[in-house]
């Protein structure tokens, strides 16, 4: 597989949607999976950058990705918006999130709310 330069990660609460790109900005993953298979998965990718939509437990997620050695950012749903290019569905939102985290006028979710005082 190519080496994923950036993830965009729609969550849920038992299913995650990833979406993933390498360096020619070509789709090289796309893979739907459960709670427990998404923790293993980051603790084996390499370190890279991964969008989340900023919500209840994105905090979380947020801090133990950090924890893995990736670089999270969080996107506010309403900037993630306008980059999802078709319906709204988990694979497309995560598609979003990819394209919306590469954007260099994007906004993020300050640092200082994903201090663990702030927890879910």
């Amino acid at each position: 597989m190519d080496k994923i330069i950036r993830i965009g990660m729609d969550t849920s609460k038992h299913v995650f949607q990833l979406h993933g790109v390498n360096a020619g900005e070509k789709p090289v993953l796309r893979k739907r999976i459960r709670r427990r298979e998404m923790i293993d998965f980051f603790t084996t990718c390499p370190p890279t950058l991964v969008a989340i939509e900023a919500c209840g437990g994105s905090h979380h997620w947020a801090r133990l990705l950090t924890s893995f050695g990736h670089e999270v950012k969080l996107i506010a749903p309403q900037l993630a918006k306008p980059y999802v290019k078709r319906g709204k569905n988990d694979a497309a939102d995560a598609e979003g999130l990819c394209e919306a985290i590469s954007r260099p006028t994007m906004r993020f979710v300050p640092r200082q709310l994903m201090s663990k005082q702030h927890s879910c």
